[in-house]
């Protein structure tokens, strides 16, 4: 492979103009998709095989004209303090209110519009009212018209001195990141010209990432409506391909100006760096696109959806680190370097055999050596001592009694609770498959069970084959006394009756979710450690690398519930309403962070195998590997942290929570676990750590990562006495 990545960076160096014709090409191609697609939309949530899915399916078969997926809104009405919204000035503007939705801009996309007054949804003591509203159409479908009259709705109320909020999903809008992601690229544009110390090489990682993202974005919003995916998936793939994208791109540039460095001609350089870092490149990749694609596994189409997407926009970043950056180089000439004749990062080589320069990584690399179990102590306990509110992880989906309180929709979601009772906000709706018998039996069956608030009568369907059984629960939709309820319903109902509405949702998602977790963990890591075993020919270096990973996601996950579910330092990241910590959180952290992860520990450890190989001993391969990748590997952490720092500006909670979950996880994986605990085991193993059972090296196919066939195909002389001989040593 080696040999191939050699020929194709120096074929799209040397053939630059039409490498880079073709990937402008590509993104202005991407880009007129996008703009000539419509919007996308929020994406059809499904969870197949749960209860509540049965029940939607049940729905939209027995109650064909419900649009049981449509949006919702809950215009709340509060009267003056004296005053109660039965009085004939108050009801009069709640009725204006009414005709306005009716007859007003967006009237065509409303399925049904109820009159609180009829439906009798007025408080016990007069004071609130409500004004359900359901459309025929998903939130991220409602038109900007629609969308606007529900907002101006009120305004008459208002000025008559009613309070009014609106709450509910009709009010979805797309997420907005802010300026957040604008500021994380200026860091990272910092971070890269102090580690190059030339403006050119800093500004191409920047340029290529952004050529990749572009493309990857724009794809995936061409095919939202086409694919059904959401408009959340565009911004996690934006996300994830730009920190990938700078990274694969910073590591080619570096390898690049280490092989000039080292007096290669420009095209021979460029190949090589495309042949050696460009393999780390590919099987870093590999493994970001397994856990990614992995997330297959839990069974929820826009789970899978997602992942796919940010795997194509992972896709997009290899190969633009192996055709583009090596053409963009071709372009950039010797002006990559700093002024001088000297790389400041890489100084001018080494000499087989000689003792590496010190620097920064050498220096570090060292320290450790001397002392690996007071650093790996410290790491271990450090990280295990972030990690313990871990244990105490409350899951679920955000609704509106999650957002900020100065949004319309928590002060729609506090007036229902403090007039209904804070269960209104989590109807359950009992899907019945019977008739009217059935449903009235279920109905008080419901009535005599703990934390039931109210039961109301069955609906049945123009059929009279099916009803529904709206039950209001005593508590809050997030909370245990509510999940109970739901299993109770369940536990006593038959095949023909389903439990379902959006909190029995919520249930059966952190439900799935966490009965997926440990085979998801299983499938990624096998393979995983299956593909790193090919990298580096050894069996406790996969090993050592899967268990760190635990480690640090385990503590981003206990970092995680401490802002978002405690609400520890919530001002400074942005937070302003504690709750549950989302239900695919974990599972999506475990995804994306191990494939982020395993990129640190291929380039790092990489360079100290190619060393080993070579014939240096266990310890200075590591002082060798941590010459050549230390800086560049925290230029590269520091460049990830900032993007996704970026985005806990999001508007969207799941988008800014995700944001802070994956720059913890990177700050914990890439400066406790690569840097220091990677290098403190790896001299406590010492020769053990590349051990490889005879037999399982003579099956396992030699992937070469190490640039073995690339150097004696060029000519190059490995260790005195050759790669054979070295690898002989390695698994002696």
């Amino acid at each position: 492979m080696a040999t191939f990545l050699y020929r194709l960076g120096r074929g799209a160096f040397r053939r630059r103009g039409l490498v880079a014709l073709v990937w402008v090409a590509l993104l202005f191609a991407a880009g007129f998709g996008a703009a000539t697609a419509s919007a996308p939309t929020s994406g059809s949530f499904s969870i197949p095989g749960t209860e509540a899915q049965k029940a939607f399916d049940l729905l939209d078969k027995k109650f064909p004209g419900m649009a049981a997926d449509g949006a919702t809104a809950r215009i709340v009405v509060k009267a003056p303090a004296g005053a109660k919204v039965t009085d004939p000035a108050p009801k009069a503007e709640v009725e204006k209110l009414i005709s306005g939705l009716k007859g007003g801009a967006g009237a065509a996309q409303i399925a049904s519009v109820d009159d609180p007054y009829q439906t009798k949804a007025v408080s016990q003591d007069g004071s609130t009212t409500y004004v359900s509203v359901k459309y025929k159409v998903s939130g991220m479908e409602l038109k900007d018209d629609t969308r606007e009259a529900l907002k101006e709705s009120g305004h008459d109320a208002q000025r008559a001195g009613l309070q009014v909020e609106i709450g509910g999903d009709a009010l979805m809008e797309a997420p907005e990141t802010g300026s957040g992601e604008v500021i994380g690229i200026m860091i990272a544009a910092i971070v890269l010209v102090i580690t190059f110390g030339s403006l050119i090489a800093a500004g191409l990682p920047l340029l290529t990432a952004l050529i990749g993202v572009g493309i990857g974005v724009s794809s995936i919003t061409a095919l939202a409506n086409v694919l059904d995916l959401g408009s959340t998936t565009s911004t996690l793939a934006m996300m994830i391909g730009l920190a990938v994208g700078i990274d694969y791109a910073l590591f080619i540039v570096s390898r690049y100006r280490a092989e000039l460095a080292e007096g290669r001609e420009r095209d021979e350089a460029a190949g090589r760096a495309a042949g050696t870092a460009g393999s780390a490149v590919v099987f870093a990749g590999l493994t970001v696109v397994i856990a990614l694609v992995g997330l297959a596994v839990v069974n929820i189409p826009m789970l899978t959806k997602m992942g796919v997407a940010a795997a194509a926009t992972v896709v997009i970043a290899v190969l633009v680190a192996l055709t583009l950056v090596p053409a963009i180089l071709g372009f950039a000439g010797k002006k990559v370097l700093p002024a001088g004749t000297k790389s400041k990062l890489f100084g001018k080589g080494k000499p087989a055999g000689a003792e590496p320069k010190a620097n920064g990584g050498t220096r570090w690399a060292r320290f450790v050596l001397r002392r690996p179990v007071m650093v790996l102590l410290a790491g271990v306990i450090g990280l295990g001592a972030i990690a313990i509110p871990a244990s105490k992880l409350e899951m679920g989906l955000p609704d509106d009694g999650s957002k900020p309180v100065s949004t319309s929709q928590r002060k729609a979601y506090d007036l229902l609770s403090e007039g209904f009772g804070p269960g209104f906000n989590g109807p359950l709706m009992v899907v019945v498959d019977g008739d009217k018998a059935l449903a009235d039996r279920t109905a008080e069956r419901i009535k005599g069970l703990d934390g039931v608030a109210a039961v109301m009568p069955p609906v049945q369907n123009e059929a009279k084959d099916a009803a529904i059984v709206s039950v209001i629960p005593k508590d809050r939709p997030s909370s245990v006394e509510t999940e109970n309820l739901v299993h109770s319903i369940r536990e006593g109902n038959g095949k023909d009756v389903f439990v379902s509405g959006q909190t029995a949702m919520n249930i059966d998602f952190s439900q799935k979710m966490n009965d997926a977790l440990l085979p998801y963990l299983a499938l990624v890591v096998g393979l995983a450690f299956l593909l790193l075993m090919l990298v580096f020919r050894s069996v406790l270096v996969p090993l050592k690398a899967a268990l760190g990973f635990l480690l640090s996601v385990v503590a981003a996950l206990g970092a995680v519930v401490a802002v978002f579910q405690w609400g520890w330092l919530g001002s400074l990241f942005g937070v302003e309403q504690t709750g549950p910590i989302m239900s695919m959180m974990p599972i999506f952290m475990v995804g994306v962070v191990f494939g982020l992860a395993m990129d640190y520990e291929v380039f790092l450890v990489t360079r100290m195998r190619e060393a080993y190989v070579h014939g240096e001993r266990p310890g200075q391969a590591v002082v060798t590997g941590f010459q050549y990748s230390a800086r560049v590997v925290v230029a590269a952490a520091v460049i990830m942290i900032a993007v996704f720092s970026g985005f806990l500006g999001a508007s969207d909670a799941m988008v800014k929570m995700i944001g802070f979950g994956l720059a913890v996880a990177v700050l914990f994986d890439a400066f406790v676990v690569r840097m220091a605990i990677v290098p403190a085991v790896l001299a406590l193993l010492g020769h053990k750590a590349w051990w490889l059972p005879k037999w399982l090296d003579r099956i396992l196919p030699n992937v070469d990562v190490e640039g073995e066939s690339l150097r004696k195909h060029l000519g190059d002389s490995g260790s005195a006495e050759g790669p054979d001989k070295d690898r002989e040593l390695v698994n002696a």
